[in-house]
């Protein structure tokens, strides 16, 4: 993990306190019934609790008396509030631990449904596998304190004040014993919570950096293996995984020794109280009874105290995870929808337009990608995009569907700037063919749904057809309801390729775009779903960018870039004939068949 990851945790381990648990109550409000019920259930068990010992005090007093019918009613009254006790926990815990998985449910569903729509500048400063570590482990970490850790520590804390109030009733001078012990609990509580915190914290951020580390280098799997990069990057995930587990053994070994303490401390003193309270007895100023109810509410209260202590604990940690998930909900994004977004007249016609267009990567700051690029692509044209590696061609289309913003200038669709519009609203009327498809882990046939989900499964397969797909699915083991697996593992590069195109015809978008769309296909099946592009891009606006000659001699324009900017323009013929950067990479590519990309 980077020292800026590290700086990252320390400015989070002094932000943070328990007080960050309050954004968890937009979440809960909606529940609020439940929460009551639950809320009810425990103050209904910790009565009943602290109505124990005085049933206990009942019964050794009975002993003493000799009364045997009473010595009967009594024990049949402790019973009876034993099962009450068992049956209020059993709901306690129901309503409680149901409660904490509702509320995380919806937590992972806005935090997924915020992060699903961050534009990919988002992603650039923030690792998906941390996001992934964020919805799982730091949700899994406020389930333990809503479904379980809250409730044990409000019954606690009734069970610590009823205790206090029902010592003080049993015996006003032993209770004042018991009170001079609180301070000396108190106080390592206090002291080793605030480094507890930030070790909890710290430790989260470390997980997360490991969740990172390991998503990326398990994604790329096959490009680690190829350069056999899989010791060096065993030995990365070693070491941030390492360093993780010495943050958390610092923390274990911290929330231990508070417990130590606070447990000595606590038990000590009930020996003191009891120490006195036997003398008490034998003095005859106390009855048995009393001495047995006061030492089991002494009991009560320092186990509450205990419990509460390694509660507290729970609660900095989940406290943090809170913090780092409200981060995620609040995180803001560079693309952004307007508040009054004005709709893409229907039926769309596709004119485009990049008006004096300039454009910086936010993780390039120093390089333009992008300089003062203008052009129009008029309704139902083509027009190829073509120049060496860098130029600026894909951007053109990373900006056309907004996933980032030009820096100056304007980028419009029939006569309307994108950032007026909601992007939902304009990307609709776009199909892309990506150059690196993107296959989904379900069947064929809902990857080609992906873009129309109520496609019929005869428009799937007709647009399998026409991308030339639909022998290859065929022949899968379960035709177009074959699983394809992660990424696709089933298919070869061309086999993702044309599930991609599929896709694309099926959307049957008034704005297609295609990113090297061919540049994986054999020439067979090139011919294919050239012919496929060819009668879907008739009546459709298409920017293509490619390198294929087929491709750009059919286009009705060629934009030439280089640097970011427009360096030519005009027919494949007249191109070649000006002698320029295209003519030279005619030669490379299409004579050779060299990509430029």
């Amino acid at each position: 993990m980077s020292d800026q990851t590290t700086t990252q945790a320390e400015d989070r381990a002094r932000s943070k306190r328990v007080g960050a648990l309050a954004a968890l109550w937009p979440f809960m409000k909606p529940y609020s019934r439940l929460m009551a019920a639950a809320l009810t259930a425990l103050v209904l068990t910790a009565v009943v609790s602290l109505m124990l010992p005085l049933a206990v005090r009942r019964v050794v007093d009975g002993f003493e008396a000799r009364d045997t019918a009473l010595l009967n009613s009594y024990f049949a009254g402790a019973l009876g509030i034993a099962g009450l006790l068992a049956l209020g926990t059993g709901v306690r815990y129901y309503l409680v631990t149901r409660f904490g998985e509702r509320v995380v449910a919806d937590i992972r569903k806005a935090v997924f449904a915020r992060m699903i729509g961050m534009s990919p500048a988002f992603y650039e400063r923030l690792m998906t596998g941390e996001v992934l570590s964020r919805i799982t482990t730091d949700t899994t970490l406020i389930l333990s304190v809503i479904g379980s850790s809250v409730s044990i520590a409000l019954r606690n804390i009734l069970l610590l004040v009823g205790g206090l109030v029902m010592l003080t009733l049993t015996s006003a001078t032993l209770t004042g014993f018991v009170l001079l012990i609180v301070p000396a609990v108190i106080v390592p509580i206090v002291l080793l919570g605030r480094r507890l915190r930030k070790l909890s914290r710290a430790n989260q951020d470390w997980i997360a950096a490991s969740s990172g580390n390991a998503s990326e280098a398990l994604l790329s799997a096959q490009t680690v293996q190829a350069y056999t990069h899989e010791a060096a990057s065993r030995a990365e995930f070693a070491r941030v995984t390492e360093t993780s587990f010495d943050v958390a053994r610092q923390r274990i070994f911290t929330r231990a020794l508070m417990t130590v303490i606070v447990i000595f401390l606590a038990f000590s003193g009930i020996v003191g109280v009891l120490w006195s309270g036997a003398n008490a007895v034998a003095a005859g100023t106390m009855t048995a009874g009393e001495l047995v109810q006061f030492v089991i509410y002494a009991v009560i209260v320092a186990g509450a105290v205990g419990a509460l202590s390694e509660i507290w604990g729970e609660l900095q940690r989940a406290a943090g995870a809170t913090e780092r998930l409200v981060e995620l909900l609040n995180a803001s994004d560079a693309v952004t929808d307007p508040p009054d977004p004005l709709p893409l007249p229907r039926p769309v016609r596709g004119e485009i337009v990049f008006a004096d267009v300039s454009f910086r990567y936010p993780a390039r700051p120093e390089h333009k990608a992008l300089r003062g690029v203008s052009f129009t692509v008029q309704p139902g044209e083509t027009v190829a995009l073509v120049g060496p590696s860098g130029a600026g061609k894909s951007t053109i289309i990373q900006l056309l569907l907004r996933f980032y913003d030009p820096a100056t200038g304007r980028i419009l669709i029939d006569g309307i700037d994108l950032r007026r519009m909601a992007r939902d609203d304009f990307r609709q009327a776009i199909a892309l063919v990506p150059q690196d498809p993107v296959i989904f882990a379900t069947s064929a046939r809902e990857n080609i749904r992906f873009g129309r989900p109520d496609a019929t499964d005869a428009e799937v397969e007709a647009a399998a057809r026409a991308a030339a797909a639909h022998l290859f699915l065929s022949a899968l083991p379960e035709g177009y309801d074959t699983q394809l697996g992660e990424r696709g593992v089933l298919l070869s590069g061309g086999q993702k390729q044309r599930v991609a195109i599929a896709r694309a015809i099926l959307r049957d978008a008034p704005i297609l775009l295609l990113d090297e769309a061919t540049s994986a296909l054999d020439a067979e099946s090139e011919r294919a779903v050239q012919q496929a592009v060819d009668r879907l891009s008739a009546e459709r606006t298409t920017l293509v960018v490619a390198h294929r000659l087929a491709t750009v001699k059919k286009a009705d324009r060629i934009l030439v870039f280089d640097d970011g900017q427009i360096v030519a323009e005009g027919g494949h013929d007249a191109l070649v004939a000006e002698g320029g950067l295209y003519a030279r990479l005619a030669r490379l590519q299409f004579t050779d068949g060299i990509a430029a990309e």
